[in-house]
């Protein structure tokens, strides 16, 4: 037998907790995943398998598990469902299970007539009491409430969250009646004579009102604007932030802060000269997050410090009310990395518990600095209301479309705060694929399905609320890891990896839930190797799916734009790929040859690229979308892809803004941190020049390339 292999037992474990043995890779080959990585994954999982005793004893454990709670921790159902609640006590106890309704009101839920033997757990006889949930309950957080009679003196209380979904999101009236076009957007390049060094959320309400007023844009769509670390090095990947609940500070425009205009003319004059010092960075090359947050958070300090009316006081402490806890906690874990520095697997061993009497003492010592944080989410909710408002009254009826990360970083702030709702020893990651032939590895670390289950889903739903609050819709980027996530045992590669399964009928669930209240549209970003019943389950659920040009293909020729589907978001770019000019120009080729991530001979995958984007110029011609004369004219190619994209019956279609100036660098290349600037590189034209907001509106191409989505027909 390979010594590698799994054993029947350890196979059995790993799919008792959801773990992958096996896979299809993406050329087809069928992989056994090794007994070392389904090791590692099931101990980031808390599962001891090291050794054929510790499976047994594993395997033991996942039949008792169920018994020894008396209810589940979440049961999440669809609105009209009535699943069956199992309930556990000791033999012979008294149990009856109610429903507490979100408004405060209690149902009662009904005991099934269904014999099951009791069982000895612990040297304790326990039965199992079956109960049927409500068919009429109301979509909505509720709890489950267990009053068990185990002890007639001193009866206990059971309970478990409940969750009611919809069966299926109702699309926002604008994608319900037809199409929406939209523009596609990194917010820190978007740079305007008022920005200081970083595109801010003046300059994002600036670009949609530009998009809506004179190209009838429907939507923009942003990079995700979760937080990085509040000190220098800031993390320039908005795909890796310290915490996705909370919003990264750096993208506030301290002119529209309220206070900036009662400063008086001292702090004013202050004020003014960190703006100046950080508009220098306006005309660099690079985009400078650590002098820009310098410069903005002096000034942001200042604004702080000088204070509020009573009624601008009592909104800010309904805010923190409101979001409870969970900010406080990023509000400590920020002001203790301001004195100590990051990471905080170096502070004071006594800091590195958010829980320990230490942390809370800090937090009382130093409550200007935590308020202070505290403060800066405060600020950012009302500038993304601003901005959502400014999109709204130009004409846009989704207005911003935010973008929600994969994961955070692995000693970020939600690390520190969420504890073990998030694994250790595993990182997350993609499997080799066509693009990344190396595969993938993200460096975050996965949500523990089981942890999630027994919090309630409380992380997971505080988050997608913050990104859905004031937008139009969330773009889940890797959606997949809602069904399943790739993790990769540390120090592995990502070939090492396998993929962990999760309750995706809770998580789509409760963000499809999230989602129709916030009156928002979700677009889950399906591409890759995806498992057949993702893209059937999401279109049952309401959700929009996701198509690349490039990506798209039906044998050796591109997929005819009438096969897309309908529930879509299409366009012809990504921000994995260079803009649309630079993908002609092969840049993507260019640059993983010189970082040496090709696995084929250079020359092949520059043949294969050049067959690849010559069959689809053809297609382009043969449909009069382009002139054969303009073949070699790179921006009249682009405008002919996005009239392609205008043919597709997507609900959703978007032009990306580097395309819209003509830019060619690639903005970000997986599978590379240093080796290459990734998300450092400003907005730039054909020639390399920095393009600024201001640019943006007189650009040549604007006009071309909307039309194009809008479906005017010819070429130019």
């Amino acid at each position: 037998m390979d010594p590698v292999a799994p054993s029947p037992r350890l196979v059995e474990l790993a799919h008792a907790h959801g773990v992958a043995t096996e896979y299809w890779d993406w050329q087809g080959q069928h992989v056994t995943v090794t007994a070392p990585a389904i090791t590692a994954v099931l101990t980031a999982l808390g599962v001891d398998s090291d050794g054929d005793e510790q499976v047994e004893r594993a395997l033991a454990e996942v039949d008792l598990a169920p018994w020894r709670r008396t209810l589940p921790a979440t049961v999440v159902a669809r609105e009209g469902w009535t699943p069956w609640v199992f309930a556990h006590v000791p033999a012979g106890t008294g149990i009856r299970l109610t429903v507490h309704l979100e408004d405060g009101s209690v149902r009662d839920v009904r005991q099934v007539d269904r014999w099951v033997p009791d069982r000895e757990v612990d040297g304790v006889a326990v039965g199992e009491a079956t109960f049927e949930l409500p068919g009429d309950l109301p979509l909505g957080w509720h709890r489950i409430v267990a009053d068990v009679d185990a002890d007639p003196i001193d009866p206990r209380t059971v309970e478990a969250t409940l969750v009611v979904t919809p069966h299926r999101l109702e699309l926002p009236p604008a994608l319900a009646q037809g199409r929406v076009v939209g523009l596609a957007a990194q917010l820190y390049q978007v740079r305007s004579a008022d920005s200081w060094g970083v595109g801010d959320l003046g300059d994002l309400g600036e670009l949609a009102a530009w998009a809506a007023t004179e190209h009838d844009a429907d939507f923009v769509l942003i990079n995700p604007l979760h937080a990085a670390q509040p000190v220098a090095p800031m993390e320039p990947s908005p795909y890796l932030p310290t915490t996705r609940r909370f919003v990264n500070p750096l993208y506030l425009r301290v002119a529209d802060v309220p206070e900036t205009a009662d400063l008086d003319d001292a702090a004013s004059a202050k004020v003014a000269a960190f703006g100046a010092v950080a508009a220098a960075l306006n005309s660099v090359d690079r985009i400078n997050r650590d002098d820009a947050w310098a410069a903005k958070r002096e000034a942001l300090w200042i604004v702080f410090s000088a204070g509020r009316t009573a009624e601008r006081d009592q909104a800010f402490a309904d805010f923190c009310a409101r979001e409870g806890s969970g900010l406080t906690t990023f509000a400590t874990w920020c002001a203790i990395a301001d004195e100590h520095g990051l990471p905080w697997t170096t502070w004071p061993a006594e800091l590195q518990d958010p829980d320990s009497v230490a942390v809370a003492l800090y937090r009382e010592d130093h409550l200007e600095a935590v308020t202070f944080h505290q403060w800066l989410q405060w600020q950012l909710e009302e500038q993304l209301a601003g901005a959502q408002r400014t999109a709204q009254d130009a004409g846009m009826p989704l207005g911003i479309v935010h973008d929600l990360a994969v994961g955070v970083h692995p000693v970020g702030a939600d690390v520190w705060g969420l504890g073990d709702a998030l694994a250790t020893g595993v990182t997350v990651g993609a499997p080799p694929d066509q693009f990344n032939q190396l595969g993938q590895d993200w460096s975050q670390p996965p949500w523990r399905p089981d942890r999630l289950a027994d919090l309630g889903y409380g992380p997971f739903r505080d988050m997608v609320r913050t990104v859905l609050r004031d937008s139009g819709g969330i773009r889940v980027d890797h959606i997949i890891g809602l069904f399943r996530l790739w993790w990769i045992p540390a120090g592995g590669t990502p070939a090492d990896g396998t993929y962990v399964h999760y309750d995706h009928e809770a998580l789509l669930g409760i963000l499809v839930l999230e989602a129709q209240r916030a009156g928002a549209v979700v677009i889950g970003e399906d591409l890759g190797v995806v498992a057949p019943h993702v893209r059937d389950y999401m279109s049952e659920r309401g959700l929009i799916g996701t198509s690349i040009l490039w990506f798209e293909w039906e044998g050796d020729r591109p997929k005819p734009p009438e096969h897309y589907r309908d529930l879509c978001m299409s366009t012809v770019t990504t921000h994995d790929l260079p803009p649309s000019a630079g993908y002609l120009l092969l840049e993507h080729i260019a640059i993983r040859e010189s970082l040496r991530l090709l696995t084929r001979p250079v020359k092949e995958e520059r043949a294969i690229e050049e067959a690849s984007i010559a069959r689809l110029r053809d297609a382009c011609i043969e449909r009069g979308l382009l002139s054969p004369d303009a073949v070699d004219d790179v921006d009249a190619v682009v405008a002919a892809l996005h009239r392609w994209m205008a043919l597709t019956p997507s609900r959703m279609v978007a032009v990306a803004l580097a395309d819209v100036v003509g830019d060619r660098r690639a903005i970000n290349q997986p599978g590379t941190s240093d080796e290459y600037p990734n998300w450092q590189v400003p907005l730039a034209g054909p020639d390399g020049e920095v393009v600024s907001l201001e640019g943006v509106r007189t650009s040549r191409l604007a006009g071309p390339l909307f039309r194009a989505l809008h479906g005017s027909s010819g070429h130019d």
